[in-house]
């Protein structure tokens, strides 16, 4: 686990420069006086050295001077300029889309229960990873978030209705047992209503975001159901409703042939159709060829459905940092030529 840092001593982080907006954006003009000031600031420079010049001796310099500040001396003025860039920018009110804590959210987990869940190339099984991992994955998610559960082998079924009560959804992943194929499609459009209901009885607007995402866990491809997998993504799209798809299991993964008892039957995940859902619906793609990996994944993805990107006002970062700069530039002045500033 790394520390932040930023968080741990509470100073401001710097948004994303890249999607900065600026709610007065005319006061950005006030940063044109950055180069008025600097080209004011190298005709003293060079006013200084005409005058030590005219008045002095060149010869004798170097006997009462021996050391030159170099470029030195142009550090508090190149931090006082940083310093006012930052306090300049601050007057326009920038804001920034930041991930903020959800106070309440929504989570689909859509479970694959086929019968190549059984395959060992996962250790113990598929599904017996699969279990563990989303046991631990509930512990970490907020109190108030509420989980649905979905399974589905050769058709879709909802195990569990939105819930926060975890002994519930952990004594429904316990009843749940591998067996059919994979109706992923079906499973897909089932998770789709659930969002859908809950967008409804929250009476959440058209221009707002759900609050709600969909994690998809399987480790084959489509063998049963009506409805196509990337149809339903395209619906799912529509709600703006991530879908975080993992694929469980390796391309070595087998299991016993359902009709040649004794003959290994392989049962690769279908990483190129999770892949796609993910991209059409703004989610992610997850690959898991192993339990720990398994792991690592839910962790990532309870921290990206834990969060909403809102536009936050960031002025007090910009101002923050500008402080910083100047108080910086006045402690160089002070501690290599005794002056401020």
């Amino acid at each position: 686990m790394t520390l932040d840092w930023l968080q741990v001593l509470q100073l401001p982080r710097l948004p994303d420069m890249t999607a900065l907006t600026f709610t007065w954006p005319v006061m950005l003009w006030a940063l044109a006086l950055i180069p008025v000031a600097l080209a004011g600031y190298l005709a003293l420079s060079q006013r200084a050295v005409r005058a030590s010049a005219r008045f002095s001796n060149p010869a004798l310099l170097p006997n009462l001077m021996p050391r030159r500040p170099g470029w030195r001396r142009h550090v508090p003025v190149g931090l006082y300029g940083l310093a006012l860039a930052g306090l300049l920018m601050s007057l326009a009110r920038p804001q920034a889309v930041m991930a903020v804590p959800r106070e309440q959210a929504t989570l689909v987990m859509v479970m694959d229960t086929s019968i190549s869940m059984v395959a060992t190339d996962v250790r113990p099984n598929r599904y017996s990873a699969a279990n563990s991992a989303a046991k631990r994955f509930l512990d970490n998610l907020p109190a108030a978030h509420r989980v649905a559960l979905v399974s589905f082998s050769a058709n879709a079924q909802l195990v569990t209705a939105p819930t926060a009560d975890r002994g519930t959804i952990r004594a429904a992943l316990d009843s749940l047992n591998p067996e059919g194929g994979t109706a992923m499609g079906d499973a897909l459009e089932l998770a789709r209503g659930i969002v859908q209901s809950v967008a409804e009885s929250e009476q959440v607007p058209d221009t707002e975001e759900i609050p709600a995402a969909i994690l998809l866990l399987s480790d084959g491809a489509q063998t049963a159901g009506q409805a196509q997998p990337m149809e339903a993504a395209m619906r799912i799209q529509r709600l703006r409703v991530p879908v975080y798809t993992i694929a469980l299991g390796t391309q070595a993964g087998v299991i016993d042939s359902p009709d040649n008892p004794g003959t290994p039957f392989p049962v690769p995940p279908d990483e190129e159709t999770l892949r796609q859902i993910a991209r059409a619906t703004g989610g992610q793609f997850f690959s898991a060829p192993s339990a720990a990996d398994l792991q690592t994944v839910y962790e990532s993805i309870g921290s990206r459905v834990g969060v909403v990107h809102e536009p936050r006002e960031v002025t007090s970062a910009f101002a923050g940092v500008g402080a910083l700069l100047m108080a910086a530039g006045g402690a160089f002045a002070l501690l290599f030529f005794n002056r401020f500033p």
